[in-house]
């Protein structure tokens, strides 16, 4: 019995060990590049808006740099002005990111985000918003939602 009690914690520390190393942690915190995506259309605004336009913001943010790359495509519509804000989608909410001033479809560019902003995009609070003479407050919309780990992670092999 005196052994078996003098060996047990090095059995237990193998096994503790083992499992450390078995142990593999993953997923979109551990990459440094996670992507995001929004789905834009005139149901989308607050208030509702008929629209026949569509769109779709792709990005892919760098929590390195704290970079996001966008490209925002479009049809149907000839934007006046393109943002991200900030709020849930049943609400609207302040201008955070202007796109600039060339609108055509596709849009592309890259916003540096602060910690504020980081953690709205990561919680889902950021829309992507693009206006027009005829709705001022902006015809078709999206929120702003990291695509799924899994999925993303088999495209990028």
């Amino acid at each position: 019995m005196k052994k078996f009690t003098q060996i047990l914690p090095l059995f237990l520390s193998l096994f503790v060990v083992g499992v450390m190393i078995g142990c593999k942690d993953e997923g979109p915190h551990t990459n440094p590049e996670v992507k995001f995506e929004a789905t834009l259309s005139g149901a989308n605004q607050v208030p509702p808006v008929t629209s026949s336009a569509s769109g779709r913001m792709d990005g892919v943010y760098d929590k390195t740099t704290k970079t996001l790359r966008y490209t925002i495509t479009h049809s149907g519509i000839t934007p006046t002005a393109g943002h991200f804000h900030t709020g849930n989608s049943w609400e609207a909410g302040p201008v955070v990111f202007n796109f600039g001033t060339t609108l055509g479809s596709p849009i592309s560019g890259t916003w540096t985000l602060n910690q504020q902003q980081e953690n709205l995009l990561f919680s889902g609070l950021l829309y992507a918003n693009l206006h027009t003479v005829l709705n001022r407050g902006g015809e078709i919309r999206g929120q702003v939602n990291m695509v799924d780990y899994n999925t993303w992670k088999t495209a990028r092999k």
